[in-house]
C-alpha cells in the first residue's frame, strides 16, 4: 500500500476531513489508495506561530509516528492564479496548504479514519508500507 508522511498537524487535519489538498512542490503520477502517516518529526515552528492553522486542530489530538487514515488520491493539479483564487473562497482549506502558482495540489477523497493506528517510521515521497 503507498503511504505519504506529513508532518503534523498536517496528516491529524486530514483525518479530520478539514484538509482535503496536500500542496507540494512536485507532481505525481499516482492516483489511487494511499495512506496518511503522521511523521515524528517535530512540528515546525511557522506551523506553531501560524494562528489560523493551529487553531482548526486541537494539539492533543496530534498522532506523531503514526499512519492515522487511508484516503484515494485522485488528482494532481498544477496551480494557476484562477485555482488560488477559489482555494482561497475556503479559509479553512486555505490555512492548511502553501497555495502558490506552479506548486501542485493533491487532491484527496474518501478519507477513512482507521480503527487502529499503525505506528511506523515514515519516509520521505510516497512509500510502499511492507
Amino acid at each position: 500500500m503507498k503511504v505519504l508522511s506529513l508532518t503534523e498537524p498536517c496528516a491529524t487535519l486530514i483525518k479530520k476531513g478539514i484538509k482535503t489538498i496536500e500542496t507540494r512542490s512536485w507532481k505525481t503520477n499516482y492516483r489511487g489508495k494511499l495512506y496518511i502517516h503522521a511523521s515524528s518529526t517535530k512540528m515546525p515552528k511557522e506551523f506553531k506561530e501560524n494562528k489560523d492553522l493551529m487553531s482548526l486542530v486541537d494539539i492533543n489530538e496530534l498522532n506523531f509516528g503514526n499512519i492515522i487514515c487511508l484516503c484515494n488520491l485522485v488528482d494532481c493539479v498544477k496551480m494557476t492564479d484562477e485555482f488560488i483564487k477559489e482555494i482561497k473562497k475556503n479559509k479553512n482549506e486555505y490555512a492548511c496548504g502553501l497555495y502558490e502558482k506552479g506548486r501542485y495540489a493533491w487532491i484527496l477523497k474518501n478519507i477513512k479514519v482507521l480503527d487502529v493506528p499503525i505506528k511506523t517510521k515514515g519516509h520521505l515521497g510516497i512509500w510502499n508500507l511492507d
